[in-house]
This record gives C-alpha cells, sequence and structure tokens, in this order.
C-alpha cells in the first residue's frame, strides 16, 4: 500500500492578499463604474453590498468629505448619484449621449416599421 504524503502549503500564509473592507470595496465599486462611464446611485450600494442604508450614507459621506468622489442628483428623483473626482461633467455628457443615441434608435425601429 503506498505510502501518504504529509500535506503540503505551497507559498507563505503571510503573503496572501489581505480580503478588503467593504469601505475599499464601495470604493472600488463606485471608481470602476466611474471609469466605464457610469454613476453610482447611492440606493444601489445597500443591496448590492448587503449593508444597512445608514451605513451606506456613513461612508458615503467619509468618501465625499475625502476628496475621492463628487457626487450630483439625479434631475427627475433627487436622488444621489456618485461619481470619481472631477468626473461629473464628462460622465453626464455620456448620459446625454447614451439616450440621444437610445431614442434615436427607437426612432428608426418605430419608422421602420410602418
Amino acid at each position: 500500500m503506498p505510502e501518504k504524503r504529509p500535506f503540503k502549503r505551497f507559498g507563505n500564509r503571510t503573503s496572501r492578499p489581505k480580503t478588503q473592507t467593504t469601505e475599499d470595496k464601495i470604493r472600488d465599486f463606485i471608481l470602476r463604474n466611474s471609469k466605464n462611464g457610469y454613476y453610482t446611485k447611492v440606493s444601489t450600494l445597500s443591496y448590492k453590498f448587503e449593508i444597512p442604508e445608514d451605513k451606506a450614507w456613513e461612508i458615503v459621506g467619509m468618501l465625499l468629505t475625502d476628496g475621492t468622489l463628487e457626487s450630483i442628483h439625479d434631475e427627475f428623483t433627487g436622488e444621489m448619484k456618485l461619481c470619481e473626482a472631477g468626473k461629473t461633467y464628462l460622465i453626464m455628457n455620456l448620459e446625454q449621449q447614451r439616450k440621444r443615441q437610445k431614442s434615436q434608435e427607437f426612432k428608426s425601429k418605430k419608422q421602420k416599421s410602418k
């Protein structure tokens, strides 16, 4: 019967990357959305990261005060939207372009169906 080999751990246990805090995950999520040209609504954070809404607002307040993020309010719902500092107008322009493109596609589909 073959001998059992002892279990070997590969790599050093201390070299494992530390798990991110919820604050870091939220910051990275918002920054990633900004880089992709989208705002992040504050209401999204509580269910995306499964945290209470007041905790989400606390984290958002911290990120806004340290200058990492900027906020703007949705013109229709009044909801706060977040993005990377300095990208507010860039994302706003991209949002308008997407709306225009969507309406043009809708109009062209409507004309084709006639």
